[in-house]
């Protein structure tokens, strides 16, 4: 293989700068527009190679995101005009766009994408979050698929979000877009009657997706600030949708207080740093005072839910000025108040865990242990971290070394197989 030339490189840099949040417009940009998200993610890979052919020659455009948006659409138009099956659907297209207002810059509809204000309510990929929320395709289906194509992340770390196999969530996100096809769901924003309806899976999917930024299911980073960033954008989005909702205060209020520790939660080298050992000095004040106010104001609501008490959780650590401080007993009530909404794996790991702290690390491992049996707990790597550092706290070396090799054997981001690899070297040791 021939090396690059510097022209090739800089334009490979070009596209690699457009980031998953950027793509993830683009995408839901196209899906609004030809309400095919097959079609949207073909043409935008078919335009990232034709950047890739062009831009060494032409030079990189003043915005990239906008030509790969321009190029993908046209792209979409010549196949929509080829399609004789799709040529009914093109049709419909041209009869839309009459009907609505003329754009701004009708020659360019990548321009309308890139200076769109997107903090505005009828923000495109907001709007397309509520569109795969639709009733008519089922729960997990709607998560998956909104996962995977308008939060932009990978098939393998939406499987790892939802805790399934990769080759189950390959399925489930064929029969989401088979399912959407067959029933000729739109592509756009509901009416104002259908969004509480679906809210609750919107807030699900900006949790995961803030979760997946948080910690990393792959890659060589334990963080993606991208993902988590977008992840706040979007929950405040929703308060300003749903200002009476308890629960969009209390999703937005648990992803800023823990937003706040994220100048203490990794080291130099970018590994991760337990809560235990963080400086709590390095919490953003900012953060932790918007997220107080919010917790306080949705736990008021006699609708507080789900994310509520989360939210409620996360204000006990951050009101607590030490690890040593914190109030573990409140901890632990709150996750049997959770566990009434959410009876789920994760929600019992993160209740064994407050149990043990509370009562002792013999309870803890204890209620650990418990949860061995559940195959989705199995495959989950936080699970057998929990079960490694209460293992070593009771001074059951052996077993907290290989339950850290357990942890290790899972799927993870580099940063984090660094850091448990240095644990599981810590014991042996000192063994």
């Amino acid at each position: 293989m021939d090396p690059e030339t510097p022209g090739e490189e800089r334009a490979r840099s070009a596209v690699a700068a457009v980031d998953r949040a950027a793509q993830a417009r683009i995408v839901a940009a196209l899906a609004r527009r030809f309400g095919d998200l097959d079609l949207a993610e073909d043409m935008l890979q078919e335009a990232v190679e034709r950047a890739l052919r062009r831009w060494p020659v032409s030079g990189i455009p003043d915005s990239p995101a906008a030509w790969l948006t321009t190029a993908a659409t046209r792209a979409a138009l010549d196949i929509l005009r080829r399609d004789a099956v799709r040529a009914r659907k093109l049709a419909q297209l041209g009869a839309d766009a009459e009907r609505a207002p003329a754009p701004r810059v009708a020659a360019d509809p990548a321009g309308i994408v890139a200076d769109r204000d997107e903090e505005a309510i009828g923000d495109d990929r907001l709007g397309l979050f509520f569109a795969c929320a639709h009733p008519l395709l089922a729960p997990e289906d709607r998560i998956a698929l909104t996962l995977r194509f308008l939060a932009g992340l990978a098939t393998v770390d939406v499987a790892h979000a939802l805790l399934v196999p990769v080759a189950t969530m390959q399925q489930r996100i064929t029969r989401a877009k088979k399912r959407i096809r067959q029933l000729g769901v739109r592509f756009g924003a509901p009416g104002a009657g259908d969004v509480r309806e679906r809210l609750p899976v919107v807030q699900r999917v900006v949790y995961l997706l803030y979760a997946e930024g948080f910690a990393r299911s792959s890659g060589v980073e334990h963080i993606s600030d991208d993902l988590t960033s977008e992840a706040i954008r979007l929950a405040r989005l929703l308060c300003e949708l749903m200002p009476g909702s308890a629960e969009a205060r209390g999703l937005l209020a648990l992803l800023l207080l823990t937003e706040a520790r994220r100048p203490a939660r990794a080291d130099a080298r970018g590994r991760p740093i337990p809560l235990a050992e963080q400086d709590r000095s390095l919490w953003r004040d900012d953060l932790v005072a918007d997220g107080l106010r919010l917790a306080e104001s949705a736990a008021a609501s006699p609708r507080a839910g789900a994310y509520a008490i989360q939210a409620a959780i996360a204000a006990v650590h951050a009101e607590a000025e030490t690890y040593e401080e914190t109030d573990w007993a409140q901890i632990a009530v709150l996750y049997r108040l959770l566990s009434a909404y959410d009876g789920g794996p994760v929600v019992r790991l993160g209740g064994a865990v407050a149990h043990g702290r509370a009562r002792g690390l013999e309870e803890g491992i204890r209620r650990l242990d418990e949860l061995s049996g559940d195959p989705a707990l199995v495959r989950f790597r936080p699970f057998h971290i929990a079960r490694a550092v209460t293992l070593e706290e009771l001074g059951r070396r052996d077993e907290a070394a290989g339950a850290y090799r357990t942890a290790l054997a899972l799927p993870g981001n580099d940063a984090e197989d660094a850091f448990l690899a240095a644990s599981l070297a810590g014991l042996d040791g000192d063994g």
